[in-house]
């Protein structure tokens, strides 16, 4: 490698925000995202199956950390008639919006463990400013990332038409996630 490559490259890795902090990786199979709503008052459980996080998250320089996450929304589980119907146009519409997705815009810590990440969530083409509040745990080389937040389906346009109706199936629901990672400096 000739010098002024070499150069070069070390300008680029001194002003990437990554170069500051490393990315951390998402363990797949020790992570979940789901949501619960109310259909005629009772609870429905459902998950998302598919999903990735690109995370650079440092506690020690929050200005600089961020965090993004992608949905498969045609990966979303609750039974097998409501899989059915999740990806169609009035509920998910996949065939046009096959992804959700959060981005980070500012991280606040609140305690040694607690944090409240702002940032835009983006389903079905609408995006809105929400605040979603985390709890980490670090147990060994393991991060634990936990929290839930509510959201409110209508705004998102998650069942139009007939399933717009409240009283069937209500507005609000509560997003559930558990996300570990690797690579997260200590607390």
């Amino acid at each position: 490698m000739n010098t002024r490559l070499l150069s070069l490259a070390l300008v680029a890795a001194s002003v990437s925000p990554l170069a500051v902090q490393a990315q951390q990786a998402l363990v797949p199979a020790q992570s979940e995202v789901a949501f619960t709503s109310r259909q005629m008052g009772v609870p429905v459980d459902g998950k998302f199956k598919s999903f990735s996080a690109q995370v650079a998250f440092d506690p020690a320089k929050l200005a600089s950390s961020s965090i993004a996450f992608t949905v498969d929304t045609g990966s979303a589980d609750i039974s097998r008639e409501a899989n059915a119907e999740l990806p169609k146009a009035s509920w998910f519409n996949v065939a046009q919006f096959p992804k959700a997705t959060f981005q980070s815009s500012a991280i606040k810590r609140i305690d040694a463990t607690k944090y409240e990440v702002a940032g835009k969530l983006s389903i079905k083409g609408v995006s809105s400013d929400v605040v979603v509040p985390v709890t980490l745990a670090q147990n060994g080389a393991t991060t634990v990332a936990s929290g839930a937040f509510p959201i409110k389906r209508l705004t998102f346009r998650i069942g139009e038409k007939e399933w717009a109706d409240t009283s069937m199936v209500a507005d609000e629901v509560q997003v559930k996630f558990k996300i570990a990672l690797t690579g997260v400096p200590k607390l």
